[in-house]
């Protein structure tokens, strides 16, 4: 039978396994997939590739899935993060559905000083598990807690930040200067960055401010953009 849903379990995954089902996923499952006890899934848990199980139990209340056979391997991402500030919700969940399907390991929400949203990292982290299932991907990034900028650069270490500097609108970006490695792509907010903030980056040696082009772009754009721009550079798509 051939899988039409693709589930994320936090369970290991192997031939013959059997993984239980909690009651909102058996929810999901039945109330709204419709599936029965029988029917065939894909299962991946972020390390061990995507695996077809079948529903052996089930009700709305839980379930149970015995896992087959191994139907892709397991694909990380490049070594690279997004550091965004939160902007309305909507855009924000667009920002991070984005993120996933472009490939990032780490999304990393931040405030700044021009940041007038708030974000939980628990349902930012459902919404990167979300779009790790429809998007057809093995990996789900962490999305780490939500700090100052300030604090986060405080603790920065050797990491690259391809910092998109509002201030540089209609500059050529010069993306050939990038070098292989370890790198974050820093989104300022709806308000753009702080001469304080954009001071303190253009001072780090691990930041290379870039242009994206002749227009200001809104936020949601802006990372969808710097992603692509680093993903064709250095990133899984060259």
């Amino acid at each position: 039978m051939v899988s039409k849903v693709r589930l994320f379990v936090d369970h290991p995954l192997g031939e013959g396994q059997t993984v239980p089902i909690d009651r909102d996923r058996a929810l999901y499952l039945f109330a709204v997939m419709r599936l029965g006890v029988g029917d065939v899934l894909t299962l991946i848990n972020g390390r061990d590739g995507a695996w077809d199980a079948t529903l052996i139990e089930g009700s709305k209340r839980g379930g149970l899935l015995r896992v087959n056979v191994r139907t892709g391997p397991q694909i990380m991402p490049p070594d690279l993060w997004l550091i965004f500030a939160p902007i309305k919700k909507a855009r924000t969940d667009f920002i991070v559905e984005k993120a996933v399907e472009l490939g990032v390991a780490r999304i990393l929400p931040v405030i700044t000083d021009h940041t007038n949203e708030k974000a939980r990292q628990d349902k930012l982290q459902a919404h990167a598990v979300e779009a790790a299932e429809q998007c057809g991907g093995t990996y789900v990034p962490q999305v780490a807690e939500v700090a100052r900028l300030s604090a986060v650069l405080d603790g920065w270490g050797d990491r690259r930040i391809l910092f998109c500097d509002e201030s540089l609108v209609g500059t050529a970006a010069n993306l050939a200067a990038l070098t292989p490695g370890p790198w974050a792509v820093l989104i300022g907010p709806e308000g753009g960055f702080s001469p304080a903030e954009r001071d303190r980056l253009h001072a780090m040696a691990q930041a290379q401010a870039v242009s994206l082009g002749p227009r200001i772009l809104r936020a949601d754009t802006a990372a969808v953009a710097a992603l692509t721009l680093w993903q064709v550079t250095l990133g899984d798509w060259v």
